[in-house]
């Protein structure tokens, strides 16, 4: 086995035994990434001071200095979340040449553990699409089979980790784009309570939405990550300081399981019905206990969802406009046309989309119609998960409709906004929840588990899903 194919925590204790180098562990990885790149299409940028920072890292451990278990560790960032002196260009013509003068709080922290950066991942075009294919450096295919997409918008991300390309990811969640392409990519998405991890850095498609999340091929793996990256931030106001303790139990015993009824009568897919319901069964049989709850408002989460992140994406886009921000035009007579020029050009077709819904949902004689209405569904579907939570220590749910996403299959906007009936809930109330893959379909696709956890419970989520990988979960077998 070469080292790429290894977790995070077996490369830190071969580390620590040396066994191997950094730059071993390291060389070996973007070998991989390289090989795959072609093929997979999952970085757009590759790190040209990564190898410093992993001979620095050998030099820390020759000198007997004691590191954080991630040191060492080649990680993929996506491309939405700023790094110095790196290219950041979320996917885009309006920013292909940005080059950010500061690194986010998240990559900053990494940086100060040791991490390697080895490049910035493949995604949807400012986050925004969920096969990763609206991108303007073409679509990430997933490593699992090559003719479905890694799913997005953090495809690069996950497909990375998957085929061995990285070891370990930041994504960015708005929606289910943490969650939904480790599903795909049969590997393990988190996406935290919102506020956990500083946004600082993150370049916003939905500021009330969005969050930086952690991928890795384990739960342990994806919990070390998380732990690097979460806690308070001055830069950023709705910042949380949550402690979390490093060691995970992985009791299931007495667990409280709901099932939400609304959920399960949605359409799914026979082989992700059956294998999501094998998962929990799995649980049940090692101690927790199922129970059926309900949230009414939790079918309409969808449709309020699209109705406020665009209007928010309409907000943080508008500074893009070729004078301030972004791709400039060369084609204009006035100023009229360089910012309808430099838009139209810098801008996709799924980009453009979300600003035009939102502009139009915050216009004068629709916003009351629109977007306080899905505020209020907003607001209402916040409680409604809150009690839910009094009856049930956990959600279990499918985290995709279906177990795979052949790209180009599907360009029905409808459809497409229609598929995150179970990741956009837990993302309208800012709650944590992962991603763990458990089976396939029968054409060998991934399937991944879905679990939610309570607001601010980020390590009960863990700690549950950590429980359900030691009894036989978190497999692809």
């Amino acid at each position: 086995m070469r080292l790429c194919d290894n977790t995070a925590l077996e490369l830190a204790n071969m580390l620590r035994k040396k066994q191997c180098s950094a730059k071993e562990i390291y060389s070996d990885t973007l070998q991989r990434a390289q090989d795959e790149q072609n093929t997979i299409n999952a970085y757009i940028t590759f790190n040209d001071e990564a190898e410093k920072a992993a001979e620095a890292v050998d030099a820390m451990i020759a000198d007997g200095r004691e590191l954080p278990l991630i040191a060492g560790i080649p990680i993929a960032v996506k491309d939405n979340i700023s790094t110095k002196g790196l290219r950041t260009t979320c996917a885009s013509k309006m920013l292909r040449s940005y080059v950010p003068p500061y690194d986010a709080f998240a990559v900053e922290k990494l940086r100060n553990a040791g991490a390697v950066i080895i490049g910035k991942s493949n995604m949807d075009e400012f986050a925004m699409g969920s096969a990763s294919d609206t991108g303007f450096f073409g679509a990430v295919r997933n490593p699992v089979d090559t003719n479905y997409s890694a799913g997005g918008s953090s495809g690069g991300s996950a497909a990375s980790v998957s085929s061995g390309g990285a070891v370990l990811a930041l994504g960015s969640d708005t929606g289910g784009s943490v969650r939904q392409p480790a599903s795909l990519c049969g590997v393990v998405g988190f996406c935290p309570s919102y506020g956990a991890v500083s946004r600082y850095g993150l370049i916003p498609f939905a500021s009330s939405f969005d969050r930086i999340g952690s991928i890795g091929r384990t739960v342990e793996d994806t919990y070390l990550l998380h732990n690097i990256i979460n806690g308070a931030d001055p830069k950023d106001v709705t910042s949380l300081n949550i402690f979390y303790p490093f060691n995970l139990i992985g009791e299931l015993q007495g667990i409280r399981i709901g099932i939400v009824k609304e959920l399960w009568n949605s359409f799914i897919d026979d082989d992700v019905r059956s294998s999501v319901m094998s998962a929990i069964r799995l649980m049940e049989k090692n101690g927790a206990v199922i129970k059926e709850i309900s949230i009414p408002d939790i079918l309409s989460a969808v449709k309020a969802y699209y109705v406020i992140s665009s209007a928010e994406a309409s907000s943080n886009l508008a500074r893009y406009d070729g004078i301030r921000y972004g791709h400039r035009s060369d084609k204009c007579e006035n100023l009229n046309e360089l910012y309808k020029n430099s838009r139209s050009e810098g801008f996709g077709d799924e980009v453009k989309r979300r600003i035009m819904l939102g502009t139009f949902v915050l216009s004068e004689g629709f916003c009351d119609d629109y977007y306080k209405r899905a505020v209020a569904l907003r607001k209402s579907l916040c409680a409604g998960f809150e009690e839910a939570f009094q009856q049930c220590d956990i959600i279990a749910s499918p985290v995709y409709p279906k177990a795979g996403l052949k790209l180009g299959e599907n360009k029905n906007p409808t459809e497409i906004y229609s598929a995150d009936i179970f990741t956009v809930p837990s993302s309208m109330a800012g709650l944590p929840s992962i991603s763990i893959p458990f089976g396939k379909n029968r054409e060998g696709l991934p399937i991944g588990l879905q679990l939610i956890g309570g607001r601010s419970c980020d390590h009960k989520v863990f700690d549950i899903a950590y429980g359900y990988e030691l009894v036989g979960g978190g497999c692809n077998d």
